[in-house]
């Protein structure tokens, strides 16, 4: 008997159907990949199996755990399931755990509720469970005191605390840097094998689930499109939609047409410091987040920095746009000092450099037209634009990104993820900048939207002559576009080169750690297959 049994599950919220027929099975220590886009209807799937969806959602179909259905049971019978013989693990760690609870509260809370424990019982459990899933850190802090890699584990302490039957994790890995990743993918994997749960793992990344499943069923519209053992469906994928994702997923190295020319750097930087200081300035603490960090990135060039979470990319990245004042050291854009520039010159530093962030959601005014937002950069000029050159720049912006004039029309919330993008991008070319600083820039796109994103990028370097400082956790998408790399960790820069070079022979223990942990669709399938 199937531990999970999802037969011809339907779901609508309101009048607007997001599931239709869908049936899948889970085994008892068997881990079940579901595979999707935004809006596939993945999540929607696991919020069913656990009875959590949105208030006036109408369902019909059947969800059984153990033989029994769950679909009839009322919200008392189901609070008394979820956590004792379902575990959920959720996306953002941040907004699953309680803010203001210790992290050992939190955990121990699950044996109170479900166990009768008292305190001290239901912490020397929690205690016991938190050690034994390897999370080493002291049961008082809260969550903001952690790690992000840290703050999953104690989601997934929460969700298996009381070692249910089946655990459902939804996208729990894609916020988090290659090596954070690759242990939370070993835990769950591990946590399955040895309790003998059932484990169905929701991402929109094929990579990861090549490496990690049993079998995989891939979701397009609200629907089952394909379904197979792992990792023999790769070789036998049908769908047209389960053969486009898997070409999204295998990203091809950069190969240029010509070399770059020979050319003064546009971003010049020299033993590069930048500390934060809490507590005050004369008895605080001081963390030195760059320490003595030097590079160069010349006109056309597309450099990646790469590193885990805490390694300094971003700080690095806040210096080069002027954000954050270095502490030490020099950055100088087309020749100016950014630390000695007055305020004419700085304008014009700030026209030669702009930024694409990485949440299109939140990087985007939603009150504003596109207009108004691709606009924006515009008040760096010297002079300012009549309405009419105003949009004829903006539409110029718009048009060169792959979105059409009368785009500007409309509103944020009228886009994808991905046209979103477009239109950040959009807004940094406007001024025809030498540099565009990419921070996270395709992290939180779908692994398709990711594809078109990154040869966009490609093209607008190759026919503008554009520089970017890209700055990511995922080897695979700098493999993909850049043409050096920047290998981080703790502040310091611990190795560079050219990608071919780095990837083929890296020289630092942490860079081949690194590439070691980063999910490649073909190794794994290679792997698992090496293995069958």
């Amino acid at each position: 008997m199937a531990l999970l049994d999802i037969d011809a599950l339907s779901v609508a919220i309101g009048d607007t159907p997001v599931l239709h027929n869908v049936s899948l099975k889970v085994a008892p220590g068997e881990i079940l990949g579901l595979v999707g886009e935004s809006g596939s209807g993945k999540s929607m799937t696991l919020l069913s199996a656990i009875r959590l969806l949105p208030r006036g959602a109408k369902t019909s179909g059947a969800i059984r755990l153990d033989g029994a259905d769950l679909t009839p049971m009322s919200e008392r019978e189901m609070c008394k399931i979820r956590g004792a013989k379902i575990g959920m693990v959720f996306q953002e760690p941040m907004t699953a755990l309680n803010p203001v609870q210790t992290i050992g509260r939190q955990v121990a809370e699950m044996y109170t509720i479900h166990r009768g424990l008292p305190g001290r019982e239901a912490d020397r459990a929690a205690a016991d469970h938190v050690a034994k899933i390897g999370l080493r850190v002291p049961l008082d802090r809260y969550p903001h005191q952690l790690s992000g890699g840290q703050r999953q584990r104690v989601v997934i302490a929460i969700a298996t605390a009381l070692q249910p039957k089946l655990l459902l994790a939804d996208e729990p890995t894609t916020a988090l840097d290659v090596t954070t990743q690759a242990g939370i993918l070993e835990l769950l994997k591990s946590l399955a094998r040895r309790e003998g749960a059932g484990l169905v793992f929701v991402t929109h990344d094929l990579a990861v689930v090549a490496g990690l499943a049993d079998r995989i069923a891939i979701m397009k519209d609200g629907a089952i499109v394909e379904e197979g053992a792992a990792p023999a469906i790769f070789r036998t994928m049908q769908h047209p939609y389960s053969k486009a994702l898997r070409t999204a997923a295998s990203l091809p190295p950069r190969a240029r047409a010509k070399p770059l020319p020979a050319a003064a750097p546009v971003v010049d930087a020299k033993n590069v410091g930048v500390v934060y200081r809490s507590g005050g300035l004369f008895a605080g603490t001081a963390t030195r987040a760059v320490d003595d960090v030097s590079f160069t990135l010349a006109p056309g060039e597309i450099v990646g920095i790469v590193g885990e979470s805490g390694s300094g990319k971003s700080s690095l990245a806040r210096s080069v746009l002027g954000i954050q004042k270095a502490a030490s050291g020099s950055i100088r854009i087309g020749g100016d000092d950014l630390a000695t520039a007055r305020a004419a010159t700085t304008r014009k530093i700030r026209q030669r450099i702009q930024v694409v962030f990485q949440d299109p959601y939140g990087s985007l005014n939603p009150r504003h037209r596109v207009e108004t937002i691709v606009a924006e950069p515009l008040h760096l000029l010297d002079t300012s634009l009549h309405t009419a050159d105003r949009r004829k720049r903006v539409e110029e912006a718009l048009q060169r990104v792959g979105l059409s004039a009368t785009d500007a029309d409309k509103y944020p919330h009228e886009f994808s993820g991905g046209q979103r993008q477009r239109i950040a991008i959009a807004r940094a070319l406007i001024l025809e900048p030498k540099v565009v600083v990419l921070d996270e820039a395709v992290s939180a796109l779908d692994v398709s939207i990711r594809a078109q994103i990154i040869e966009l990028l490609k093209d607008l370097s190759d026919r503008l002559g554009l520089a970017y400082l890209f700055i990511t956790h995922d080897l695979s998408v700098v493999r993909a576009l850049a043409d050096r790399v920047l290998v981080m960790q703790n502040g310091k820069l611990v190795e560079e080169g050219a990608i071919a070079e780095v990837f083929a022979n890296p020289k630092h223990p942490h860079t081949k750690e690194l590439i070691a942990a980063s999910p490649s669709l073909e190794a794994a399938i290679a792997a698992r297959e090496a293995t069958a």
